[in-house]
């Protein structure tokens, strides 16, 4: 009997000692994208009003407007090619942790419309267009630029960005000779026919 009553004492001071009167919860969201606003570790969705979209950095994927459907899409559709995810303004929506933040559309619309900006925001990474190296092949940018006057062969050189950044050079101006991106001659070392 003494044994019991002793081994209920020990199971109470157990029990007792690993409860806790604060409840702790813990979201894993996911790791925000180079782009998104520094200070919001612990949110799911943003809202992008440029662009009436949102983007869920749990899953990684942006949720937009398409053939009359809300769509998930890892990618940004055709229409918004030129939009600059580093420039644009991301509203953080704290409030919604569900699947489904576009039940609250025509709320984010008429508060945050078209062209809205907040106060100032930095982002995680650096914008790949505003890069030194312009000529590298950087992840996640739309690289459109044109470089005049080369040194090696005065040519003028067009990028044009393919899916998943890959550039195909586009050669103008190119008399005399099949000519190489370094202005070199293909035909060098090659015997006459």
């Amino acid at each position: 009997m003494k044994t019991l009553r002793l081994l209920g004492i020990a199971m109470a001071l157990f029990l007792a000692s690993n409860s806790s009167g604060q409840v702790s919860v813990n979201v894993n969201v996911g790791t925000p994208p180079l782009w998104a606003p520094v200070g919001y570790s612990d949110v799911r969705y943003y809202y992008l009003p440029d662009i009436e979209t949102y983007y869920d950095i749990q899953s990684s994927m942006f949720i937009y407007y398409e053939g009359g459907l809300w769509v998930h899409r890892s990618y940004l559709p055709g229409r918004y090619r030129n939009y600059d995810l580093y420039n644009g303004y991301k509203v953080v929506v704290p409030q919604y942790r569900g699947a489904y933040p576009n039940y609250f559309f025509n709320y984010h619309r008429s508060k945050y419309g078209k062209g809205y900006r907040g106060g100032p925001q930095k982002t995680y990474g650096e914008n790949p267009r505003n890069n030194k190296y312009k000529g590298k092949n950087v992840p996640g940018g739309n690289h459109n630029y044109n470089r005049g006057n080369n040194p090696r062969g005065n040519h003028n050189f067009k990028s044009r960005t393919a899916p998943g950044g890959n550039h195909a050079p586009k050669m103008n101006n190119n008399p005399g000779g099949n000519k190489n991106a370094q202005g070199r001659n293909n035909n060098q070392g090659k015997g006459k026919r």
